[in-house]
């Protein structure tokens, strides 16, 4: 089970909030250049896409530029 999965199984949110999640993890995982989804940096990854989710940003690539910033890689 991928991270965020894990992560959002606790969390009481709509299927669509959800998939804006799942798309934005995904999003920056590939920005990141993250293929093996064991790294505990996934983990990370996964906890930031929710910190910002949960800011009211809504769009899935603008969570995914965010956590990116915010995690300390060139965007």
């Amino acid at each position: 089970m991928m991270a965020i999965h894990r992560i959002l199984q606790n969390m009481p949110l709509a299927p669509e909030d959800t998939g804006r999640l799942v798309a934005a993890y995904e999003a920056t995982l590939q920005a990141l250049g993250l293929a093996d989804r064991s790294d505990p940096l996934t983990e990370l990854v996964a906890r930031k896409i929710v910190e910002i989710g949960q800011s009211g940003v809504r769009d899935p690539l603008q969570i995914s530029k965010l956590a990116v910033t915010d995690l300390g890689a060139a965007p």
